[in-house]
């Protein structure tokens, strides 16, 4: 996988060292950002999301909580089968949108 966008390589031809990137332009992106962290001081590990976005994950998770917490006692008054079809369509409309932000996010960075 290429270190940088994590698309797939071409296999391995001849001797060397196997490739990191798919393309030149990948491995530029890559080279760059890892200069501007060492010039900000951040750790490889660190990671710098917007506080939009973030706000955006809790407002969802938020939801996803009330949910469940909606759930719960409605399961506690009645477990029938309707009951059950009801909850869980309620939690997958409540988690679905958690779901598609957070892969928005892991296809932005």
């Amino acid at each position: 996988m290429c270190a940088w966008c994590g698309a797939h390589l071409p296999p391995a031809t001849g001797a060397g060292r196997p490739r990191r990137y798919c393309r030149r332009s990948c491995r530029q992106r890559d080279f760059e950002a890892r200069k501007r962290a060492r010039e900000l001081g951040l750790a490889e590990s660190d990671l710098i999301v917007a506080r939009k976005a973030v706000e955006g994950l809790d407002d969802l998770l938020f939801v996803l909580a009330w949910a469940i917490s909606d759930i719960e006692g409605d399961l506690a008054l009645d477990s029938s089968p309707d009951q059950l079809k009801r909850s869980l369509d309620w939690l997958l409309e409540a988690a679905k949108p958690l779901v598609g932000a957070s892969q928005r996010l892991r296809s932005a960075g």
